[in-house]
């Protein structure tokens, strides 16, 4: 009989550790989307303090946030209040190329329209300030001679 207790014993002993692995495996997703969930408020909150409104985005948030941190440097860096439309523009492509490959394209304006097509996570249409700002990247293909 006690060798019968002894394997219930361990038996149940087994069972209690497989249900606790599988509480572990279970909770992991969950923390992991409330972590996610955090990151997205704090970048949210993030983006309101800095007076930028994401208009439409198929881009990561980290270049998200590249993005809006190089767009604001370089409006605080302009001495007036007037923007230059145009060498925002061209800072924001520069920066994109040389951190993240050719064929990045940007336009900057207070009111303009488009239609293009982009590489996948390569797409951001923001405003900050009255800018709006459309940065996306294209397909670089060889030339076949």
């Amino acid at each position: 009989m006690e060798e019968a207790e002894k394997e219930l014993e361990r038996r149940s002993k087994f069972l209690n550790s497989l249900i606790q692995n599988k509480k572990k495996s279970i909770k992991q997703p969950q923390q992991q989307e409330q972590e996610k969930e955090q990151e997205q408020e704090q970048h949210d909150n993030n983006i309101k303090l800095n007076n930028i409104h994401v208009r439409a985005c198929d881009m990561s948030l980290a270049l998200q946030k590249h993005a809006f941190q190089c767009a604001r440097d370089h409006l605080d860096s302009m001495p007036s209040k007037k923007v230059d439309s145009k060498h925002l523009a061209l800072v924001l492509k520069k920066e994109f190329d040389s951190s993240y490959g050719p064929a990045w394209h940007c336009i900057v304006g207070t009111s303009f329209g488009s239609y293009v097509t982009h590489s996948l996570g390569g797409f951001l249409y923001f405003s900050i300030d009255k800018v709006h700002v459309l940065l996306f990247k294209t397909v670089v293909a060889p030339l076949d001679h």
